[in-house]
C-alpha cells in the first residue's frame, strides 16, 4: 500500500481540508457489495472532519498515516471492510465512541488521549461518537500494508496465511502508544521522514501486533475469530450466571476482549447475539427444571433470573410456543 507520492519536499504534507462532508449528518448508504469494502484512502468519504496531517513521499511505502480534527457530534455512518490492519490513535480530547453490527444495539466506549482501536474487519458495521470536554477531539489513522504484514507474519510465525488480529475498541497499550506517537512525530516534524526511520517503526508495529493481538487456533477459529475455547469458556460463563442480570461487559471480559467485538464474534460463531444466547439459555434451563423437579413454576422463573412471574411466561410463550405449566404437562 503505496502513498501517492509528490516531489521529496522538505516536510509532509499538512493541509486542513473538508473529508466526507457530504455524508456528516446520515448514515452512509449499504446498497450491496461495492459499498462491503473500500481502500484507506475510499474510507475517509464516510467520516466528516478536517485532514491536520498526510504521510507522503518514499519513506510512507509501508504506512498510510494521517491525523483528523473531528466533529464533536458524529452521526451514525458505515464503516466498511479494510483490508490492511488498521490503528486509530487518540491524539486529543475525550469521546463517547460507539459501535454496532448492523441492526444491532449500540456498544459505548468512553476514549481519551492514548487510547486506540484496532481493526481489521471483514464485515461492515456502524459507528458513532460525542466529544465530551473542551479539547478538540483529534485521532489519527494508521494502516499497514498488507505485504508488509505478510512478511513480518511470515518471519515470525513461519505460516503463509497471516494471523487474523483480534479488534480493539478503546484499548490501552502503553508500548503500541509509544510506537504509534513515534510515528506521530515523525509525521508532524519539521524534517522530510527518514525512510530508515518509518520503515523501523513500521516493523516494529506490525511485529507488536502479532504478538498481542493475533488470535491462534484451527482455520474454522480464525474464520469465526472467536476461538473454540474462548466460545466454550464464554458459554460456560453464561451458565453460571442465568440467575442474574445479562452483562455484557462482564461476558466480553471472560473472553478477554471488548463488548463491541465480542459480540461482533459471538454472533458470528453462533448465528445469535449474546444476549439472545443468553435467554435461550435461560428458557432451555427452565424447560430441564420443568420436566425433571417438582419445584413451582415460579421458583423456577426465579431461578432462571425472571422475578415477575408473568414476564417469566411471557418469554416462555415466545422461545417455546406454549405456557410454561402447559410445557410440564405436556
Amino acid at each position: 500500500m503505496k502513498t501517492t507520492a509528490s516531489p521529496r519536499t522538505k516536510e509532509p504534507v499538512r493541509r486542513s481540508e473538508r473529508t466526507g462532508s457530504a455524508l456528516s449528518t446520515s448514515p452512509a448508504p449499504f446498497d450491496g457489495p461495492a459499498r462491503n469494502r473500500t481502500s484507506p484512502r475510499g474510507l475517509e468519504q464516510f467520516i466528516a472532519g478536517d485532514t491536520l496531517a498526510s504521510s507522503d513521499g518514499p519513506a510512507w511505502a509501508d504506512l498510510l498515516v494521517k491525523v483528523y480534527s473531528r466533529q464533536s457530534l458524529q452521526a451514525p455512518f458505515l464503516v466498511p471492510a479494510v483490508a490492511e490492519p488498521f490503528v486509530v490513535w487518540i491524539v486529543s480530547g475525550e469521546a463517547i465512541v460507539e459501535e454496532r453490527e448492523l441492526e444491532g444495539d449500540w456498544v459505548a466506549s468512553r476514549v481519551q488521549v492514548g487510547d486506540f482501536f484496532l481493526t481489521r474487519t471483514q464485515s461492515p458495521y456502524e459507528m458513532r461518537w460525542r466529544a465530551v470536554g473542551a479539547d478538540p477531539f483529534e485521532v489519527m489513522h494508521l494502516y499497514l500494508s498488507v505485504p508488509l504484514f505478510e512478511r513480518v507474519a511470515r518471519e515470525m510465525l513461519g505460516c503463509p496465511v497471516p494471523p487474523v488480529l483480534r479488534d480493539v475498541s478503546g484499548g490501552r497499550d502503553p508500548q503500541l502508544s509509544h510506537l504509534l506517537a513515534l510515528v506521530h512525530g515523525e509525521l508532524v516534524g519539521e524534517d522530510i521522514g527518514s525512510e530508515l526511520f518509518v520503515q523501523g517503526i513500521a516493523q516494529a508495529i506490525a511485529v507488536h501486533l502479532i504478538r498481542h493481538y493475533a488470535l491462534h487456533g484451527t482455520a474454522d477459529d480464525r474464520h469465526a475469530a472467536l476461538p473454540r475455547f474462548k466460545l466454550r469458556r464464554v458459554i460456560a460463563h453464561l451458565e453460571a450466571h442465568l440467575a442474574e442480570p445479562f452483562d455484557l461487559a462482564r461476558t466480553a471480559d471472560a473472553a478477554g476482549m471488548s463488548r463491541f467485538h465480542f459480540s461482533r464474534q459471538f454472533k458470528r460463531a453462533t448465528g445469535l447475539s449474546p444476549s439472545r444466547y443468553f435467554i435461550r439459555e435461560r428458557i432451555a434451563r427452565a424447560q430441564q427444571l420443568l420436566q425433571e423437579t417438582d419445584a413451582s413454576v415460579i421458583e423456577i422463573g426465579m431461578a432462571v433470573g425472571y422475578s415477575s412471574p408473568g414476564h417469566f411466561a411471557q418469554v416462555f410463550r415466545r422461545e417455546t410456543g406454549v405456557s410454561p405449566s402447559h410445557y410440564r404437562q405436556g
